[in-house]
């Protein structure tokens, strides 16, 4: 069946790599990834931020893939994690815009 807004009939879309280990050219260490993501938690930003610019600035495209976990474990793991999760901090600050 055809699309109703568009004259295509496909269904391409990006997929993430199935290749779980870090690619051959990123020279970065875990420990130094690490390292990186707290120092940035310890500037007040959140996971999402950290993952956008590790993956702009620094090229490491999947933080998993390098360092084993995920930023929000590894900030846990350094006692730097939010409080509450990050999507339910947005909704918060979303309602109250609204009022």
């Amino acid at each position: 069946m055809g699309r109703m807004h568009a004259p295509g009939k496909g269904i391409s879309k990006s997929a993430r790599p199935y290749k779980r280990t870090p690619p051959s050219w990123l020279k970065v260490s875990a420990a130094d990834v690490e390292e990186h993501i707290c120092k940035l938690a310890k500037k007040g930003l959140t996971p999402s931020q950290i993952g956008v610019i590790l993956r702009d600035s620094n090229g490491i495209a999947s933080i998993t893939s390098v360092t084993g976990s995920k930023i929000v474990r590894i900030l846990k793991a350094h006692g730097l994690a939010p409080e509450i999760p990050e999507d339910l901090y947005m909704l918060i600050k979303a309602v109250q815009v609204r009022k």
